[in-house]
């Protein structure tokens, strides 16, 4: 116990050390000593996300921007197109074959890279900003025509609803448009 003491009280030395000397040091471009000193160190990368482009579709919920991060949009749930846990946890909850499943998931990605891929789209963010695989959370809507692509998907009947507390703000948009949809024998719906 004894050691981490010493090693703590020497780390705090060194920073004193270390920040006493950055104020002791004459900075450049200040004329006089009322003029505030002040540094940051920048964590990560800022982009504009009211126009970004997407680089590709990666299934019908989920985008790969320019920057190569994942924009995972909100509110809509496109059946899966490749072998996964979630795949058989949909076809067993919806008692449908996996080779279905993957059939309409190929119909929702088309759809989704049509409306989408290679254009250059603005994201609104709702409460969480991420997922839990540090996906971007996001509404997209298209720089030209400002179309809702979230909602643009449920109501062409390519997406099945996802409502996951916080991120609820078009959850009665989107239902209303599902259930249209639906109704409607649209998209993956005929």
């Amino acid at each position: 116990m004894h050691r981490y003491r010493i090693l703590g009280l020497l780390i705090v030395s060194v920073l004193f050390m270390f920040i006493s000397h950055l104020h002791s040091q004459p900075l450049q471009g200040v004329t006089s000593p009322s003029e505030e000193f002040s540094w940051s160190i920048p964590f990560g990368k800022s982009y504009d996300y009211t126009d970004i482009l997407v680089e590709r579709v990666v299934d019908g919920d989920t985008l790969k921007l320019e920057t190569g991060e994942k924009v995972r949009l909100i509110g809509i749930d496109t059946p899966e197109m490749h072998s996964s846990a979630k795949l058989d946890r949909d076809a067993e909850r919806s008692s449908s074959d996996k080779s279905t499943i993957q059939q309409l998931g190929t119909e929702a990605y088309k759809f989704t890279k049509k409306l989408v891929e290679g254009k250059r789209v603005s994201l609104e963010f709702d409460v969480q900003k991420y997922d839990k695989y540090d996906r971007i959370l996001a509404y997209a809507y298209l720089k030209g025509d400002k179309t809702f692509v979230n909602a643009e998907i449920i109501k062409q009947g390519y997406a099945s609803l996802m409502t996951i507390p916080p991120n609820v703000k078009y959850a009665d948009t989107f239902r209303k448009l599902y259930q249209e949809a639906r109704e409607n024998r649209r998209g993956l719906w005929k």
